[in-house]
């Protein structure tokens, strides 16, 4: 038989403190001959999130970060369960497959149409509306693209885009500062659309073209996220359930465990390793999904002595990685030979590989004339804190002594000031992948001209660097194709390695576990978060 899944107010402790697991996504029943809530009834407020839904259509997943951003514009702040949430209910002209990373035809009717290597024009799919009814027009295709090309977060990766005009109802008009060949589709992905004039609504209830809407009183993201369907998608991912819930369970990992073993929800995300084997016993599937997502060491370029590429190098040089993955990833992360993991489509292993080598280290340290070398590590307090001292411990090995100063990074402190930033280096963490997969996205967020170079690691502003040879590479690179592409790729990855302004140890794998006999269709995804597009419960 079927498990069920039982998503009902529940109880879950964690720490002492109840979190209430609502499911409520419904205006009334939805069984055989009744219908579910309408969105056009979600967008009047009709709806609510204490609505009873029957079980047995429910959609339901625990998520392992809480949020308050749900406003697409600029990245829902970088925040990873309001991007989540938005891949369900927002549409860009092209969105992103999350398990392939190709992008497919969203808003849009078809591909790009090109009329020369820098414009193009793309027409909106027929009868596209949005979840309370009106219809998406170019003018709201423009408007979404000028809020994120002014944008802080997103303005830089839309960089290539001079601009976006409506050329009739369904048509947008694109012209580009230069080519970017097949490239193109992946980076209008980056952009959703929201209605018009309504920019305030994001902040509060934000309404896209997706497949799903949320519940006026159900958008918490501290404890939990309602959807219901949006009965105006005519688009190729419909909601086929009458509605889904995302249980926040930040604080607690035995919690999302227990959820998924259960049955109250059909699919978790950070499965802890100690607890694979018994959810697989439990009647559940687990799978590690290599991932971008990496701990990564930046240096102040600009500030002695790690304006030295050779002390930088030998920082990674010191650093035991393969330890660090056994003892601290239990095994679930893959050491970087590269810039991409062996498994990503453009991999190239790069020039320089940096394999745990003490003498080499010292070496490297002896050439650029230190003889004893004192800094502080500044260590972000997520995840990353748990290997600082193992990395604190290979340094000392080498006569390296660093100490440990975890707190919260603030990245807006670390602006471009047009003075010496004030820290030597930063261990924390990121994954870029979640926007796009294409090389040149993930290089351009940490090496292209923005605020990661001209502030943070410094490293536009060092003139001893290869910066500028980088941005001429990575330019030539978008107007290129196949194996010259490749190659011009490559020289990016090969600089990257050697100059290390920013450079990770690993890349993680995800491990994602969800129930296969209560829902259909789930795969895993290799970013945070759960991605329940196409879905039907079991």
């Amino acid at each position: 038989m079927a498990r069920q899944p039982l998503v009902t107010r529940r109880a879950f402790l964690a720490g002492g403190a109840a979190l209430a697991a609502s499911a409520a996504l419904s205006a009334g029943s939805v069984s055989a001959g009744c219908a579910s809530a309408s969105s056009s009834e979600v967008a009047s407020g009709s709806v609510s999130a204490s609505d009873e839904v029957t079980e047995e259509l429910m959609l339901s997943g625990a998520c392992a970060s809480a949020g308050k951003n749900f406003n697409p514009i600029g990245f829902n702040g970088g925040e990873s369960l309001g991007m989540a949430a938005t891949r369900h209910v927002f549409e860009g002209l092209y969105d992103l497959d999350m398990r392939t990373h190709k992008a497919y035809e969203a808003l849009a009717e078809g591909q790009p149409v090109m009329l020369s290597d820098t414009s193009c024009e793309v027409t909106l799919r027929e009868g596209a509306l949005f979840s309370d009814g009106t219809a998406v027009t170019a003018d709201d295709v423009v408007n979404a693209f000028s809020k994120n090309m002014s944008n802080a977060t997103t303005g830089f990766l839309l960089d290539c885009i001079d601009s976006v005009t409506p050329k009739d109802d369904r048509t947008v008009s694109i012209n580009l500062k230069y080519p970017m060949g097949d490239l193109l589709p992946a980076r209008l992905s980056l952009v959703k659309v929201f209605p018009a004039g309504r920019e305030a609504e994001l902040d509060t209830l934000p309404i896209g073209s997706g497949p799903w809407a949320y519940v006026p009183d159900g958008l918490d993201g501290e404890s939990q996220i309602s959807f219901v369907p949006n009965s105006n998608y005519n688009g190729q991912f419909p909601a086929e359930a009458g509605g889904m819930t995302w249980m926040v369970m930040n604080s607690n990992d035995d919690m999302r465990v227990d959820a998924l073993r259960d049955g109250t929800v059909q699919a978790i995300e950070a499965v802890p390793s100690a607890n694979v084997v018994a959810l697989e016993r439990s009647g559940a599937m687990v799978e590690f999904i290599q991932g971008f997502s990496q701990p990564f060491l930046m240096f102040n370029t600009l500030k002695k002595p790690f304006s030295d590429k050779r002390v930088r190098q030998a920082l990674f040089y010191a650093i035991d990685v393969k330890k660090l993955i056994e003892e601290h990833m239990d095994g679930h992360a893959t050491q970087l030979t590269s810039f991409l993991p062996e498994s990503h489509a453009n991999y190239h292993r790069a020039s320089t590989v940096y394999e745990h080598d003490t003498e080499k280290a010292q070496a490297l340290l002896a050439a650029a004339g230190i003889k004893r070398l004192e800094f502080e590590l500044a260590v972000n307090n997520n995840w990353v804190a748990d290997l600082a001292p193992s990395i604190a411990a290979d340094l000392a090995a080498c006569g390296i002594t660093c100490t440990i100063a975890e707190r919260a990074i603030r990245w807006n402190e670390f602006a471009d000031t047009g003075r010496v930033l004030p820290y030597d280096v930063i261990l924390a963490s990121g994954d870029p992948s979640r926007f796009g997969r294409d090389p040149d996205l993930l290089l351009s967020w940490w090496y292209g001209d923005n605020v990661w170079t001209r502030g943070r690691s410094c490293w536009a502003r060092d003139p001893r660097g290869s910066f500028d040879t980088l941005q001429g590479l990575l330019q030539a690179a978008r107007a290129a194709s196949g194996d010259e592409r490749q190659e011009l790729w490559n020289q990016c990855f090969d600089i990257i390695a050697d100059e290390v302004p920013l450079y990770g140890l690993f890349h993680r794998k995800l491990a994602t576990g969800w129930q296969p006999d209560a829902v259909k269709g789930f795969r895993p995804i290799s970013v945070a978060g759960l991605d329940f597009l196409g879905c039907t419960v079991a």
